[in-house]
């Protein structure tokens, strides 16, 4: 490969995981505000806490790919997300039908995630970054795992939600 598309390679993928880091950012703040309000649904509330903690790991997995490239993160852009993740969290506190609206969002935004980290895969794989590889593969796999989940458990929540709203229960989360 060319030196310039080298250095053009490196600084996409540099971009990437900056990009990534700050995702998974706006990940564990989406979370975080979620699981505050699944009470009523305890086992996406177990599984949701649990993925929060695989997206603390992936977010410090990107920091190790970064700093191994002599980088970091944008604070800025974290800030700016970070925010976005709690305006999309508390932007469905108010519908009727939270529980549905953040699967829906959830399973959209998983994948998201998994195409992000097949992406950096590629990208670390392109610009010779072994680590990088792994932790972009590591990271996807997890997030397959996770939209995996959400899918198999829509209708469940979905037939929940409706017999509490039969039931009468006018606030569901």
């Amino acid at each position: 490969m060319g030196a310039l598309i080298a250095d053009s390679s490196k600084y996409i993928y540099l971009t990437g995981l900056r990009n990534a880091h700050a995702m998974e950012t706006q990940a564990v703040e989406l979370l975080t505000r979620q699981v505050e309000r699944l009470e009523n649904y305890p086992e996406l509330e177990a599984r949701m806490r649990e993925h929060l903690e695989e997206s603390k790991i992936q977010r410090t997995r990107l920091e190790e790919v970064l700093h191994a490239n002599n980088e970091t993160w944008s604070a800025l852009k974290e800030a700016v997300l970070g925010l976005g993740g709690n305006f999309a969290a508390v932007s469905h506190m108010a519908a009727g039908d939270e529980i549905i609206k953040n699967t829906l969002a959830n399973y959209m935004f998983e994948h998201f995630e998994i195409a992000t980290y097949a992406a950096l895969e590629i990208m670390a794989f392109t610009v010779g970054d072994n680590a990088g590889v792994e932790a972009a593969r590591v990271s996807r796999g997890e997030e397959e795992a996770m939209a995996a989940w959400i899918r198999e458990h829509i209708a469940p929540t979905t037939l929940k939600f409706l017999e509490r709203s039969a039931a009468g229960v006018t606030a569901d989360h």
